[in-house]
């Protein structure tokens, strides 16, 4: 049963992230602030969102668009709890969804509302000094999903 959960629970979290993050609507988060192809952040409803909820996460690779990262959910003392969401390439891998903040950063979402950025990928690796570059996916353990970067060329 867990290997149907596990490819089920990733295709309707993608399915939420493509769904929500048509466009930015917010500035970007203070970690990317500055950075270049940083579009702004937008509201995020994980899969198995709890409404009403305040809940907590930590983010494995805080905003880096070249490292695949995990989101994880804990309790309010930062203990993991088994909740998690990857990151996500949008728009035909231009783009990619970047969560935030700080690396191991503990962070509360109101309403089980996260808040990630979105990144045009090949606008932050010409801003790292490459030609160009695209959005693909990639694991990030601990999280079951595959998660995505941005892969410069």
């Amino acid at each position: 049963m867990p290997r149907v959960f596990a490819p089920i629970l990733s295709f309707c979290t993608l399915l939420m992230i493509l769904a929500s993050a048509a466009g930015a609507d917010g500035p970007p988060s203070k970690g990317a602030q500055g950075m270049p192809g940083a579009l702004g952040t937008f509201e995020f409803k994980p899969a198995d969102w709890m409404e009403g909820k305040q809940t907590w996460w930590k983010d494995t690779d805080g905003v880096d668009p070249g490292e695949a990262g995990c989101h994880i959910g804990t309790d309010a003392d930062g203990k993991p709890n088994g909740r998690s969401f990857a990151e996500a390439c949008l728009d035909g891998g231009v783009n990619l969804v970047e969560s935030n903040p700080d690396a191991n950063e503990l962070h509360s979402h109101a309403n089980d509302v996260g808040h990630p950025d979105k990144f045009d990928c090949n606008a932050w690796c010409i801003g790292q000094g490459a030609a160009k570059g695209v959005c693909q996916t990639a694991p990030a353990p601990p999280c079951i999903q595959s998660s995505a970067k941005c892969v410069c060329n």
